[in-house]
C-alpha cells in the first residue's frame, strides 16, 4: 500500500476510535486527538504525516476555514460587525505588539523575530473553538462572537504576518508609505474579491442542478479554488476562503489536523529552548489576549453592542491557537534568527491552548452559566 494512503487510513481509523472513546469519557474530541497523537508519536510509531507549511496551507486550511464560515449567519455577523472588527482588527495588531515587546524585553529576542512571532501567534483557531462549542451545545450570540472574531482574526493575522515578513526580508529598510498601503489594500481586498467571485459563481452553478454530488464538488472547488487562486495572485488566501464560505453560507479534516498537531508537539525538541522561554511564550500570549479582549470590549459597554463580562471571559480563554499559527511559523525563512525557538514556542502555545484551555473551557462555561451542570 502507498505510504501516504496507509497514513491517511491510519489517521481516520485512530480518529474514529478516539471519537467513540472521547464521547464515553466526556473528553473534548479535539483534546483527545491531540493527546492520542502525542502518545502515539512518543511510542515511536510513525502513523501520521508531519505538518508542513504546504500541507497546512494547501490541503488542511481551505476546507476548515470554509466550513467555519459556512456556519455563520450573515445577518448576525453584520449586527455585531463593529465589536467584531475592533477585536479582530485593532485587537490583532495590539496582541502582536504586546507579544513582540514581551519577547524582546523578557527573552532578549531581536525585534524582527519578535515581530514575526507576535503576528503569527495572534491568529486564533476557529476549528478548535467550533468543535468545543459543538461539544457543549453553545449557540446564540456567544457562539457568534467567538467564532466570528476568530475567523476575522485569522485573516487579519495572516495579512499582518505577510507585512511583517516583507519588512524583515527587506532588512528593515525605509518603506514607501504609499507602496506599503497599496500592498495592504491589494492583499486584503484582493482576497475578499477572489472569495466573493468563487462563492457567487458556486451559488449560480448550484442553482442549475439538484445533484448532490455536483453541489458537493462545487463546495470543494469554492473552498480550495478560492484559496489557491488568491495565493497565486499574492493576495490573502485565508480571507478569500472565509469570504467564499460566507457568500455560500460542510468538509472535515479536523481529525487529521489535531492528530498531526499532537504528533508533532511530541517530537518537538522543547528542551533546546528551555522551560523559561516556553513559559514566557505561553504566559505572554495569554496576557496579550486579555489586554485585547477586556479593554476593547469595555468600549461597547454602554452601547447596543455590549459584551458582558462573562462573555469577555469566554472570549479571552477561548482564544485557542491552532493550524494557522503553525502554518505561518513553518513558513519562516530557514536563516531567520530564533526560527527554531519560534517553532518550538508556537507548538508549545498551540499544545497548551488545545489541551489545557480546551479541557478547562467546559468548566468555565458551566461556571459562567452558559451550559447546565451535568448530572
Amino acid at each position: 500500500m502507498d505510504e501516504s494512503l496507509r497514513q491517511a487510513v491510519a489517521v481516520l481509523a485512530v480518529a474514529m476510535i478516539v471519537a467513540i472513546a472521547a464521547r464515553q469519557i466526556r473528553l473534548p474530541y479535539t483534546v483527545g486527538l491531540v493527546l492520542v497523537g502525542a502518545a502515539v508519536a512518543l511510542s515511536g510509531a510513525d502513523f501520521a504525516p508531519h505538518l508542513t507549511h504546504d500541507l497546512i496551507f494547501d490541503l488542511i486550511l481551505p476546507p476548515l476555514l470554509f466550513e467555519a464560515a459556512l456556519t455563520l449567519s450573515w445577518r448576525e455577523l453584520v449586527r455585531d460587525s463593529l465589536p467584531l472588527l475592533a477585536l479582530a482588527g485593532i485587537g490583532t495588531v495590539v496582541s502582536a505588539a504586546v507579544v513582540a515587546a514581551s519577547m524582546t524585553t523578557l527573552l532578549g529576542w531581536p525585534l524582527y523575530s519578535a515581530m514575526l512571532f507576535g503576528a503569527l501567534i495572534a491568529a486564533t483557531d476557529p476549528v478548535a473553538i467550533i468543535a468545543m462549542f459543538k461539544d457543549n451545545r453553545i449557540k446564540g450570540r456567544m457562539r457568534l462572537l467567538v467564532e466570528s472574531e476568530s475567523l476575522l482574526n485569522d485573516g487579519a493575522a495572516a495579512v499582518l504576518f505577510v507585512m511583517a515578513l516583507a519588512f524583515v526580508q527587506s532588512g528593515g529598510a525605509d518603506q514607501n508609505a504609499a507602496a506599503t498601503a497599496l500592498t495592504l489594500v491589494k492583499v486584503v481586498f484582493g482576497g475578499v474579491v477572489v472569495g466573493a467571485l468563487f462563492g457567487g459563481a458556486a451559488i449560480l452553478a448550484s442553482l442549475r442542478t439538484s445533484e448532490h454530488l455536483i453541489e458537493a464538488a462545487l463546495t470543494t472547488i469554492a473552498a480550495f479554488g478560492s484559496f489557491l487562486v488568491a495565493e497565486y495572485f499574492h493576495v490573502s488566501g485565508v480571507l478569500a476562503t472565509v469570504t467564499a464560505g460566507l457568500v455560500m453560507g460542510n468538509l472535515g479534516l479536523n481529525s487529521m489536523v489535531f492528530l498531526m498537531i499532537g504528533s508533532d508537539v511530541a517530537s518537538t525538541p522543547f528542551g533546546a529552548v528551555g522551560a523559561t522561554a516556553l513559559a514566557v511564550g505561553i504566559a505572554t500570549v495569554l496576557c496579550a489576549r486579555a489586554i485585547v479582549v477586556y479593554p476593547l470590549s469595555s468600549l461597547f459597554f454602554l452601547s447596543r453592542w455590549k459584551i458582558s463580562f462573562r462573555e469577555q471571559h469566554v472570549l479571552w480563554w477561548g482564544g485557542l491557537r491552532g493550524a494557522l499559527a503553525l502554518a505561518l511559523a513553518l513558513s519562516l525563512p530557514s536563516d531567520l534568527p530564533q526560527r527554531d525557538e519560534i517553532l518550538a514556542i508556537t507548538f508549545a502555545v498551540v499544545g497548551f491552548s488545545i489541551v489545557v484551555q480546551g479541557l478547562t473551557m467546559p468548566l468555565l462555561l458551566r461556571a459562567l452559566g452558559f451550559v447546565a451542570g451535568r448530572p
